[in-house]
């Protein structure tokens, strides 16, 4: 697909750009309406299509959990572990721009496969929950109280460390906005073992000296958005002398790990980003 397209998708996605904005650009650069329709079919989430982890998978048990949040709010949940009694490490699963979708629900089941507590968090909890709507849903993300939502998430840890069933070690992977979100947990966390960020912004630098996680940053080469502000993070990292491990995946766009969109996805960087994950989470959560 034209690298212009994805770009402009990219551009919607996590931009005030309206949707007859989007569209009208986008037959412009198709060339047409019946072009810009194929593209869109690709580009846009195709759920049902892209599941790896039945929602009824034998091996696990999942429920929709709730904890406090702040100000008086409850926060929502999608909570997978494999069954047994067992104590397991625990991993917040930090969604995109538009909510607790059934794709990330699926990468919260594809962790609870892997053998650990996974907890999908539904930032949108304050507003009610995720909407059907993904357009609805970016809206609501960019209405976030910003501290607000962080103390959400930092609240999910503490709950999630306090279950019977977790051993007391958390970590976090996110993607996209959940990507930065997932930086700032690391910032803000001391008792976090591990944290992975796919194409997300960065912290600010200040805050860099404060990490005590174990961090694995993933980027999309094609990504120039986000990768604006890889140099002066990993600066501040080797300034701080952070553990970190770093990787650009060559010739893929921004979100090559939803396979939801397959425009943007690359399987051969999805399997080796999600390995490298997978790896870390073995050596710091048990």
């Amino acid at each position: 697909m034209d690298q212009r397209i994805i770009n402009l998708f990219d551009e919607y996605t996590h931009a005030p750009l309206t949707r007859k904005e989007f569209l009208d650009r986008l037959v412009k650069l198709a060339g047409g309406t019946a072009l810009a329709a194929a593209a869109l079919a690709v580009l846009e989430p195709g759920y049902a299509q892209a599941a790896t982890i039945p929602t009824d998978d034998e091996d696990l048990v999942t429920e929709e959990t709730t904890w406090p949040g702040e100000a008086g709010v409850t926060m929502k949940g999608y909570l997978v572990h494999p069954k047994g009694k067992k104590k397991r490490g625990a991993v917040v699963v930090i969604h995109e721009n538009r909510g607790l979708t059934p794709h990330i629900k699926d990468v919260t089941r594809r962790v609870a496969k892997a053998g650990y507590l996974a907890l999908g968090v539904d930032a949108l909890s304050v507003f009610g929950g995720t909407p059907a709507n993904e357009d609805e849903g970016r809206a609501l993300i960019g209405k976030l109280d910003k501290q607000q939502n962080l103390n959400n998430y930092l609240a999910a840890l503490r709950y999630l460390r306090q279950r019977p069933d977790s051993n007391g070690k958390t970590g976090c992977v996110g993607f996209c906005w959940g990507g930065a979100m997932a930086n700032s947990l690391a910032t803000h966390d001391p008792q976090l073992n591990a944290a992975v960020a796919y194409y997300g912004t960065q912290p600010p630098a200040e805050e860099v000296p404060n990490i005590k996680a174990a961090l694995l940053l993933h980027y999309a080469a094609l990504d120039e958005r986000v990768n604006a502000g890889m140099p002066a993070y990993e600066a501040a990292l080797k300034a701080a002398g952070i553990k970190y491990e770093q990787y650009v995946y060559p010739n893929v766009n921004h979100a090559f790990n939803n396979d939801s969109s397959p425009a943007r996805y690359n399987a051969e960087a999805a399997q080796l980003a999600w390995s490298r994950t997978l790896k870390l989470f073995k050596e710091k959560l048990g």
